[in-house]
């Protein structure tokens, strides 16, 4: 077997078995064939631990000694000399296995090829929002939320617009306007519309809260006398 044949029966196996492999499995397993391939492809030879410990930034013996075990029980590694401690090597040979077949990598590649592909269009679905002309980041305040608030309703398409075009801070402070705003309203009617009201930057006006201005008159001076003429 090629090193593409142990390498696709290894992804053969591990497409059928997601939940025993880890990727421990796969990068002990796949440094044995690098390892033979690098000797000529022997029939037998040499597994150093330490070597595939490094190699896959294991840091547990006892980790490693339990892969080893699990790819030996699986078949695809034949243990011919077990190693006596961590600093040896054990004697190995790669097995011609050929249990996983070619349409059961494909119908499970095409399964979650599929199902990757959905996930990812609903995802950017739902993260794609109106962006800030200015910073060309996500507008902070969804329109929506403005128009929930503000009550009256019309010319929503250009509303929206308007509303995008805003910075954030402007978005701000008419979130922050128009509880204000709508306590000086007596009825829905002398409600402005949303949009001349964006337009206008109504959110700047000052606020009475409906009530009537104090009118100011002015104090006439005390006479000193009844009769006296001069204040």
């Amino acid at each position: 077997m090629s090193s593409y044949e142990y390498t696709r029966a290894w992804f053969d196996f591990a497409f059928e078995n997601t939940d025993m492999v880890s990727g421990n499995h796969t990068g002990v397993y796949l440094w044995n064939v690098e390892l033979n391939n690098r000797l000529g492809w022997v029939k037998k030879f040499a597994s150093p631990a330490s070597q595939a410990m490094m190699a896959n930034g294991i840091k547990s013996y006892n980790t490693y000694k339990k892969v080893l075990s699990d790819l030996v029980e699986w078949g695809f590694i034949e243990m011919v000399q077990e190693s006596k401690n961590q600093y040896t090597a054990c004697i190995v040979a790669l097995s011609n296995f050929d249990k996983a077949l070619d349409k059961a990598l494909d119908k499970a590649l095409t399964t979650h090829c599929t199902t990757q592909s959905e996930s990812t269009v609903q995802s950017i679905d739902s993260i794609i929002k109106p962006i800030n002309q200015q910073t060309n980041k996500p507008i902070n305040i969804e329109f929506q939320v403005f128009w929930d608030l503000y009550g009256k309703k019309d010319d929503k398409v250009k509303c929206q617009k308007k509303w995008n075009s805003l910075t954030d801070s402007e978005r701000e402070l008419i979130i922050d306007d128009i509880p204000k705003y709508r306590t000086t309203i007596t009825e829905i009617k002398y409600q402005k519309n949303p949009l001349t009201y964006l337009n206008g930057k109504c959110w700047l006006d000052e606020r009475n809260f409906g009530l009537p201005e104090a009118k100011v008159y002015p104090i006439q001076p005390r006479r000193k006398y009844l009769n006296d003429p001069s204040p």
